[in-house]
């Protein structure tokens, strides 16, 4: 049976302004004033989630660097069909899970307090970076139909570690992979989790692709995260990926949306209510269309909930995936 839950924590605030502000510790990177960005909320709800990559990005390299000497988290790599994988391991419990980051994310810089903050006694904890990202280049990314792609690559890797059944937990371009990979390959999945994600682009999110797809224009401490990990190569990885969200929507905006009733596992589907980068529509499509599925709406929660809200996401989602 659905079931609908909240969870309220935090004090109401405006979401882009604090997004920004908790992230560089100054609203002066749009170089507007926080009256300007009341005035410009609207544009900005739909702006900010295109650029996902780099909001956040200097919140989760803080994070990662304060997990960084955390010995129990293993790095390595594995080899499938011919491309090298780095993935990062903790823990030795009977519950395997792949964890899975959003665009042009790693594990650690996206999923720190999880790899770190579940219970290594019940859980073997995997996170890997995808083809192209991260540590896992050379190859360069491949961008055409890399949804579909990174949803089989992740399976077989798990499958090359010893891993025949495991739970997928995805954010943002991550949780459109897991999304598809517990229905494409539902004999492997355990549970889902998944927030932050969509399984169609509205043409709002087509509107402000094209507002930032030129990085020249972008200042540099915009720039500076995504350069620290990519280097010279990140304006074309970042123009590939623009260029792989304009195909999908030139071909009507579906992603995965068919895909949503063949998934059998238990979902649990995650949204903060103010989450500047994905409109509400979506948790409620997902909601509706996975049949197993939980809703969980967080009242204060932005698309970085798990960052902000550690502790209780992850007592939140360990008691889910627990759950005989």
């Amino acid at each position: 049976m659905k079931q609908f839950h909240v969870i309220s924590s935090g004090r109401p605030t405006s979401a882009v302004y604090q997004l920004c502000l908790s992230i560089f510790r100054q609203p002066s990177i749009f170089l507007f004033e926080k009256y300007r960005f009341q005035k410009m909320l609207p544009t900005l709800k739909c702006g900010l989630r295109i650029l996902h990559p780099t909001l956040c990005c200097t919140a989760q390299h803080n994070l990662a660097k304060q997990y960084s000497g955390q010995s129990s988290v293993t790095s390595d790599f594995v080899t499938v069909d011919s491309k090298r994988i780095h993935f990062v391991k903790r823990g030795d419990g009977p519950h395997p899970l792949l964890f899975m980051p959003g665009a042009l994310g790693t594990a650690m810089s996206d999923f720190s307090p999880q790899i770190t903050g579940f219970s290594e006694s019940d859980f073997t904890i995997i996170g890997w970076d995808p083809p192209g990202y991260g540590k896992s280049q050379p190859p360069a990314r491949d961008f055409k139909n890399f949804f579909q792609q990174d949803a089989e690559m992740a399976v077989k890797m798990m499958n090359n570690l010893g891993f025949q059944r495991f739970s997928l937990l995805g954010w943002s371009d991550g949780g459109i992979t897991a999304l598809i990979a517990a229905a494409r390959s539902g004999e492997s999945i355990d549970k889902l989790v998944v927030w932050g994600a969509n399984a169609y682009i509205a043409k709002s999110d087509m509107e402000m692709i094209e507002a930032v797809a030129d990085v020249d224009k972008w200042s540099h401490r915009m720039r500076k995260p995504m350069e620290d990990i990519y280097g010279s190569s990140f304006p074309t990885l970042w123009t590939a990926w623009c260029g792989a969200y304009k195909e999908y929507y030139a071909n009507g905006g579906d992603i995965c949306k068919d895909d949503l009733a063949k998934i059998t596992a238990p979902a649990l589907v995650i949204h903060g209510m103010k989450d500047a980068m994905v409109a509400e529509e979506h948790i409620h499509f997902l909601h509706e269309n996975i049949p197993s599925s939980k809703q969980v709406i967080w009242p204060e929660g932005k698309h970085n909930l798990h960052l902000k809200y550690k502790e209780e996401f992850n007592q939140l989602v360990q008691q889910f995936l627990l759950e005989e």
